[in-house]
């Protein structure tokens, strides 16, 4: 077992892995038109994973000519559901028998730590795979309640060819989101995986042809936004673009969209979530761990974490101990150590912007507690220790605006009303958590924020049964559970007239 070795061990694997780093187009590897390659870069060490093939506007033109092709000609849209989730089915064992090497490429690529890897992105990629290829053929149709003449049948019909853009912070599983209800509704998919982490995606291409997926049907073209998305996000014939990432870069796909064909956009985006603590909470130990966790999980570089921490006044003085011990003692590391909680942010900008965020946070009055330097200095990597401020005020810049790093806003409040104006006073509508041993105010509270998924007594907690998406500029399309079938998918009503038999002697 991977995690069973030690970090020399661990790490000699890592430099036996030897990436894929070209475009998989039209059911094969192939370099770009214009040859031209971009690095992609270990953020734990600065040194350079591989180079990897940019694509240009006309690789992506490929790309889509070969998804329109299939879907057309019928290899996978007009196959049965059946068929296309025992397809699906071989694809996740796939995915889990390759699961070290995945791991390693993930890590390498992100700096997350290996241990969050191999036992969270990876492993649920191959469970979220296998999900909706179980799925595949459990999505029905429905008659309409018409008049006694007429039989109108509506049925969900895939919309073509979607393009998908996801981000650097979970690859492997963010494009599972994306992989499972679109192949599995038959549509033909192009996918465009974060610039800074392509290696896992460029990867699994050759592992769904392996498991049986048509050429055309999956094709991944690594590049940059300005260039390969734009081209994806404006191509006439994509039906639907679907991404994950910020905010900003959600409006450009929203105006992509309006400058070619009308495409529809799926979007999910940024995040300020509040959790909320009220004095009854119970066991703030339980509180504590997941708050560390709500924000520190991933370096904090998660769309739905806990940023903005809300302590009643009555208790803030007895749980923010407890959260700057737990801080304190997370060990930031290697991220190719198994004992690693914390590896390194995904770039030196991202750290600096990060940086800039506590420099502000210090000049707009909010108090340090722990945290807001750099560790392990002369590694070349990214690090930053966890950090957490408290004296928070919400109109501060770090409690409206989204950091995306390790750093930990505590705001104190008094009452039920106050909690929720400043939960909901924010651009985002992602998360939120609420803790209360009363289940009424639980339920009350939960109603009134204004966020795609609201957990009472733990934070983040989920699994493919249920959608995720947000409120507000967080966007508003649903991945996860059977609503994600209806986001690839279109209603198509069929309106039978029939007539009574003419009437024979008997």
């Amino acid at each position: 077992m991977l995690l069973d070795r030690d970090v020399a061990e661990i790490a000699a694997m890592a430099g036996g892995v030897r990436p894929e780093t070209r475009a998989f187009i039209d059911g094969e590897y192939r370099s770009g038109t214009l040859e031209q390659t971009f690095p992609t870069e270990n953020p734990a060490t600065g040194d350079i994973v591989a180079k990897v093939v940019f694509c240009t506007g006309e690789d992506v033109d490929a790309a889509v000519r070969s998804a329109r092709t299939a879907f057309e000609d019928g290899r996978w849209s007009r196959r049965s559901p059946r068929e296309r989730g025992r397809v699906l089915l071989r694809f996740a064992e796939l995915i889990d028998e390759h699961r070290e090497e995945l791991a390693l490429l993930e890590t390498l690529d992100t700096g997350k730590p290996i241990r969050d890897a191999l036992t969270g992105d990876i492993a649920k990629s191959a469970e979220m795979t296998r999900w909706y290829a179980e799925a595949a053929d459990k999505m029905y149709g429905e008659t309409a309640p018409t008049r006694a003449d007429v039989l109108a049948v509506v049925r969900r019909e895939p919309l073509g060819v979607i393009g998908c853009v996801t981000p650097w912070n979970f690859p492997l599983y963010q494009a599972a989101y994306k992989l499972g209800p679109v192949l599995a509704t038959g549509n033909s998919l192009v996918l465009k995986p974060a610039e800074q982490t392509p290696l896992t995606t460029v990867r699994i291409a050759a592992l769904a042809a392996e498991a049986g997926l048509p050429p055309g049907v999956l094709n991944v073209v690594p590049g940059d936004g300005p260039t390969t998305g734009a081209a994806l996000g404006r191509h006439p014939d994509v039906d639907c673009l679907a991404f994950t990432g910020s905010t900003s870069t959600a409006r450009r796909f929203l105006a992509y969209s309006a400058e070619s064909n009308a495409k529809k956009v799926c979007v999910e985006a940024g995040g300020k979530s509040p959790h909320i603590v009220f004095p009854d909470a119970g066991d703030l130990d339980a509180v504590a761990e997941a708050a560390i966790w709500g924000i520190f999980y991933n370096q904090g570089q998660v769309c739905s974490a806990g940023s903005r921490l809300f302590v009643h006044r009555r208790i803030i003085d007895d749980l923010l101990p407890l959260i700057v011990e737990r801080a304190r003692a997370l060990r930031v590391g290697d991220p190719l150590d198994p004992h690693t909680q914390m590896g390194a942010l995904i770039s030196a900008e991202h750290k600096q912007r990060v940086l800039r965020y506590i420099e502000r946070g210090h000049a707009e009055g909010a108090r340090l507690l722990t945290g807001g330097h750099e560790p392990l200095a002369g590694t070349g990597g990214h690090f930053l220790a966890p950090t957490v401020f408290d004296r928070v005020g919400n109109d501060m810049t770090i409690a409206q605006e989204e950091i995306f790093g390790p750093v930990l806003s505590v705001l104190a409040f008094d009452d039920v009303d106050e909690v929720v104006r400043l939960a909901n006073d924010t651009v985002y509508g992602l998360g939120a958590g609420v803790w209360s041993r009363d289940i009424d105010l639980a339920l009350h509270v939960a109603g009134r924020l204004r966020a795609g998924q609201v957990w009472v007594n733990n934070y983040d907690a989920g699994d493919w049964t249920v959608p995720w998406g947000g409120f507000k500029q967080s966007g508003t399309a649903r991945d996860k559970s059977l609503h994600a079938l209806d986001e690839y998918t279109a209603s198509k009503a069929t309106w039978i007239q029939t007539r009574p038999p003419a009437l024979r002697p008997v």
